[in-house]
Formats: C-alpha cells, structure tokens, sequence
C-alpha cells in the first residue's frame, strides 16, 4: 500500500463519503425549512460504486472512512453497504455520523461490525430548543441512541453547532455531560453551508469565545494534546470521565494538517470542505476506466490541492459558499 501525499506535502488517509443528500431533519443551518432538491437516485453513486471508490482509495494509503449524510440511514441499503466494506482488510477505522433518529435501534449491529466511533449530532439537550432548530420533534429519539451507544461501549462525539441566540445556554449543559460519560462534547463554529448562500451572525461565537464561555463555569479547564490532523482543540474538565472539543470550523485554523477528502451522494471528489468538488468520480468509473486510471486521476487531482480552505474558496467559480450541508457531508 503505498501512501499518496498531496502537493503540500500532506499524507491522505481519510475520506468522508456523503452516501446521501437526503434528511429526516430540516436544521436550520444545514438546510432551509422547505428542504432542499433532493437528486435524482440515477443520479447517485450506487453502492457499488462507493465500494469501488474505497477500494481503490484504500490502496493509495487511505485507512479511515466516515460514513455521513445528508442523513445516512435513511439510505435504503446502508446496513449491508456496512457489511461489505467493514471487509476490506486494511480499512482501519470505519466511523458514522449521524442525527440518531433512526440509529438507537442499529447501535448493536455497529458493535457486531466493529464500527470505531460514532459522532452523533446533538444541537441541544432541551426538547423545546431541539425542535427550533431541527424543526423536527425528536430528541427522544436522539436521545435514546446516545443511551444505547453508551450501552454497547462505542466511543462516541456529541457534536453541537453553536449559534448565536439559539443555543449557547446549551454550552454548559452539554459539557456537564462529560462529568459522568466517558464521551467527547465537541463544539462547532457554525459554518456558512445552509442551502441558500445566506450566512448571517447575530454575535458569532467562535471557538475562543466558546472556550471562554467554559472557562466560567470550569476555571480549571485544561488543554489535551491534539491528535494528528485533529480538527478540534482539545479539553478536559477537572475529575469528569469524557472530554472538551471545540472546531474552528468557520476559523480554518486546523487547515494546516488536514489528511482529507470528501466524496459527495452525485460523487463530486472534494480535496476541501469548501471548494466546488474538482472531479466527478461517477463520471470517471461510468466510463468503464480502469482501477489504475481512476487511482491516476485521483492522484492528479490530490497534486493541486488548495492549501488551505481561504484558497479552495477563493478559487470557487462561483464565490459565495450557497450549497447545503446535507449534499457535501461536512
């Protein structure tokens, strides 16, 4: 297996697949309250196809897959899809994200299959802020697959977008929950990717003003070592179980080290979050290449790489950041 390293000089060993654009909760800062226009199934990557695309990305040194959304169980098919790739020898780590809707009841199936953590969205610990922002009463729900998660002993990340006058009385309560569960509370910069291009701040709370707003409540909140390629700045609060994340998100202070690429449901190849996609790779195995040619567009693509997110922005065609969360998988 031979490691690909991008034109910065960055090893690639992880890929965030997008296995859908589709959503069972409509969050406001993910999509507009009509939804977004779903694509076409014809126009998706099948399953085998994303089989193929890992395949080959495993044998150019990639070791970590996050399988994301959209929401991803509401794909027909995921489980088996789970299955086949949780097969592939040298696929280390096969992670999840997701909102935990449909997920409490599957939580042993993850643990049969050796899924390696679960990051579960989770806004909001009160119901009634939970429905503002999803716009979807279910954080029973929700709440019932975070229970089971830590039932079956699946390391697991609580991500929480915080956003100005909706949830940062949450801030604290969330990170209460670090004191009893051995469970990582990561809070995110809220970013622009809402659907409709619109990305305006009250009072933006960025991850010093977050840090900040944790040192009050725990004075003796101290600094981890970060982990490789780790988006997050890393806590822990004195005698709790679990730790701190914050991510600059918004703040692209963690560009530097960044080991990804993301593949989107219509199979745009996205060497960063904010960059328009740079290939399409249903195109590409639609044309009936071969694996070494695919691998070799792959490569290419990887060679001219944005340095970072401020450049993969600036060099969009179109300049104002408009798509939905839910169609580049975060």
């Amino acid at each position: 297996m031979k490691q690909v390293i991008d034109n910065h000089g960055r090893p690639i060993s992880y890929l965030r697949l997008a296995v859908t654009d589709r959503c069972n909760l409509r969050c406001f800062y993910c999509m507009p309250e009509e939804g977004i226009k779903y694509v076409p199934k014809p126009h998706l990557l099948t399953w085998e196809e994303m089989e193929r695309t890992i395949r080959l990305l495993v044998s150019m040194g990639v070791d970590k897959v996050r399988l994301t959304g959209g929401e991803p169980f509401v794909r027909r098919g995921i489980m088996e899809f789970l299955e086949e790739i949780s097969q592939i020898q040298e696929l280390r780590q096969i992670n999840i994200t997701t909102n935990g809707v449909l997920t409490a009841p599957l939580v042993p199936e993850f643990k049969r299959l050796g899924i390696k953590s679960v990051n579960l969205s989770l806004d909001s610990l009160d119901r009634q802020r939970f429905f503002e922002i999803t716009r979807r009463d279910e954080f029973q729900k929700v709440w019932q697959t975070f229970e089971a998660l830590q039932e079956y002993k699946i390391p697991t990340k609580l991500n929480s977008v915080v956003m100005s006058g909706k949830n940062t009385d949450d801030i604290i309560p969330m990170a209460e929950l670090t004191r009893e569960h051995n469970v990582s509370v990561r809070f995110i910069e809220e970013m622009p990717f809402n659907g409709d291009g619109a990305h305006e701040y009250q009072e933006f709370w960025n991850y010093r003003r977050i840090l900040e707003e944790l040192k009050k409540q725990y004075p003796g909140i101290y600094k981890l070592p970060d982990p490789p390629s780790s988006t997050s700045y890393n806590y822990q609060i004195p005698n709790h179980k679990g730790t701190i994340g914050i991510i600059a998100a918004f703040s692209r202070t963690f560009c530097g080290t960044c080991n990804r690429i993301r593949l989107t449901p219509q199979g745009q190849f996205k060497t960063c979050l904010y960059d328009e996609g740079v290939f399409n790779i249903k195109d590409v195995l639609r044309q009936g290449l071969s694996d070494e040619a695919v691998k070799q567009i792959i490569f290419e693509a990887l060679q001219n790489r944005a340095k970072d997110g401020f450049e993969a922005e600036a060099n969009r065609k179109v300049n104002l950041v408009s798509e939905s969360m839910s169609t580049i998988g975060g």
